[in-house]
């Protein structure tokens, strides 16, 4: 019998041995190293980027004005001024000494901006006899825009005499060569 009991045995271990490597498979599955399921295969996801961000709108620069005057004070400035004047009216400036009679005498006050351009016109001594001196020299001031800017004041008020002779020349007391 001893034989017959320990075939049994070897039987049972046998049957032992089996169950357990069945176990070990079964537990194998649920390991955590096992891969994840792959999903059947589908088309490959479109990715879309984002939008870029709207680019800024684009401020045209401001204007820089051409002619720069570097003056500290109005009484500085009227210099850059009249030789501004004198430029622009070149043919019609009395040269040499001015007669001792003028036809007309005028103190104008002229406000100028950032950019030299005149915003006001101011007389403070109007030469009332002779009107179309007065609407002769304003003329004049306004078309010699755009002034020297004033870089260093921002905006100007200067004062300056219209020294005009009966021709119609004139000299800026500023600038006078004098009289006889």
């Amino acid at each position: 019998m001893h034989a017959r009991a320990q075939e049994h045995l070897a039987h049972r271990w046998s049957n032992a041995r089996l169950l357990i490597c069945l176990t070990l498979l079964a537990m194998g599955g649920c390991s955590v190293n096992k891969p994840a399921p792959q999903a059947p295969a589908q088309a490959p996801a479109v990715v879309v980027a984002p939008a870029p961000p709207p680019a800024p709108v684009a401020t045209p620069p401001e204007p820089q004005p051409a002619l720069l005057s570097q003056a500290v004070t109005p009484r500085d400035y009227r210099r850059d001024a009249a030789g501004h004047l004198y430029a622009r009216n070149s043919g019609r400036i009395f040269t040499g000494k001015l007669p001792p009679l003028l036809y007309a005498v005028g103190v104008l006050q002229v406000d100028i901006d950032r950019m030299g351009h005149v915003t006001d016109i101011r007389w403070m001594r109007a030469p009332s006899h002779a009107p179309e001196v007065m609407a002769d020299i304003e003329r004049s001031v306004r078309a010699a825009a755009p002034y020297p800017a004033p870089v260093r004041m921002g905006r100007v008020t200067y004062t300056d005499t219209w020294l005009w002779h009966k021709s119609g020349r004139f000299q800026l007391d500023t600038l006078t060569e004098g009289q006889l």
